[in-house]
């Protein structure tokens, strides 16, 4: 019987060593398939403030939330809900925490609002702002009743979306938070003209839309990429006083705001509507505590010598008609209290 040749061995002395191929170099044109670090906090991408809708179906459009800009990190560590100044308020909002280790295990980036809706599901800053406590430290008995309306997703398991187009990221947001009846829900594009959509939201008593370019990179800052288009203007001032009230000793008649030209408070008016008994004697309080001790206003004054002028430290939303000639507000109304941890910014005259 003949016998079986015999095997070669796998590696002889005489040959040489086994050698992985050379590595060529990468192809530009092929992705880049690396992880990604996730960054600890990402500048938010703001929206320019424009009369009218600019033109054109490169334009996805939605509603313009009335609430606190949030950014939501879920994180193999756990969740972090930072503020747009970069303030963690996880604590503050503690069922879009919940809602946010729900969408886990993946690893993401969530740019929204936060907001709470009124009886008729409208959003409502002035109950957002009771639901954040009285004196912006704790969480009020309301909280666990904001709703985070998301709009964009800056990242994704491993993965920096921001020099992803607009449309791109939306996709993948779409697809991220599918459902819409929870603490974490998907802001809508609404397609329609944009001109057709600001009646519809003038006569809903909404605030405005807000427009993003589709082809566009997630940029931070106002670089115009995003836009919106308000009914009703709203912006932050400054409060330095308060006119006493003979009808109530323990409120007031009218907050003094103030604005900025360069970098000086100058008085832009007085509001008088908007608040409720229990709020004006709240912030009562909070204004005596902040007295001014020195002898000249906190800003240039030419009016009433019965003001109590206090230390600009408390941010007032307010919301307001128009513009008088001399840079007044047109009637303005008291939404609530701003806080400086969402990097409120007060309003600057040009």
């Amino acid at each position: 019987m003949k016998k079986p040749p015999r095997s070669k061995p796998l590696l002889r002395d005489s040959e040489a060593p086994i050698r992985s191929k050379p590595r060529r170099k990468r192809n530009p044109a092929q992705p880049q398939l690396l992880f990604d670090p996730m960054p600890d906090r990402v500048e938010p991408a703001l929206a320019q403030l424009k009369p009218q809708p600019p033109r054109g179906e490169q334009w996805s459009w939605e509603l313009k939330w009335d609430g606190y800009r949030l950014a939501v990190h879920i994180e193999p560590t756990g969740v972090r809900i930072l503020t747009r100044g970069g303030h963690d308020w996880t604590h503050r909002f503690p069922a879009i925490e919940q809602a946010a280790r729900a969408l886990g295990p993946a690893t993401m980036i969530i740019d929204g609002e936060a907001v709470v809706l009124d009886h008729e599901g409208r959003p409502d800053f002035g109950l957002l702002q009771q639901s954040l406590g009285a004196s912006g430290k704790t969480a009020g008995n309301r909280a666990s009743e904001a709703v985070l309306y998301s709009f964009d997703l800056l990242y994704l398991d491993g993965h920096d979306l921001r020099g992803v187009e607009y449309r791109a990221r939306r996709h993948l947001l779409e697809d991220t938070t599918k459902a819409n009846d929870g603490a974490i829900r998907l802001s809508e594009t609404l397609d329609a003209d944009p001109n057709v959509l600001l009646e519809h939201v003038r006569s809903l008593g909404l605030e405005g839309i807000v427009g993003k370019h589709l082809d566009q990179p997630y940029r931070s800052g106002r670089t115009g990429d995003w836009v919106k288009v308000k009914c009703v203007e709203s912006e932050a001032f400054m409060v330095v006083g308060y006119e006493p009230s003979t009808a109530s000793p323990s409120g007031f008649a009218s907050l003094v705001l103030a604005a900025y030209r360069s970098d000086q408070l100058v008085h832009v008016g007085n509001v008088g509507t908007g608040f409720k008994e229990a709020e004006r004697i709240r912030l009562r309080k909070m204004l005596d505590k902040l007295r001014w001790k020195r002898k000249q206003p906190p800003v240039p004054f030419v009016g009433k010598s019965d003001i109590v002028w206090v230390e600009p430290t408390l941010i007032a939303e307010i919301e307001f008609r128009a513009w008088t000639g001399d840079d007044k507000l047109r009637h303005a109304s008291y939404k609530g209290l701003r806080e400086r941890q969402d990097n409120a910014d007060v309003y600057k005259l040009d």
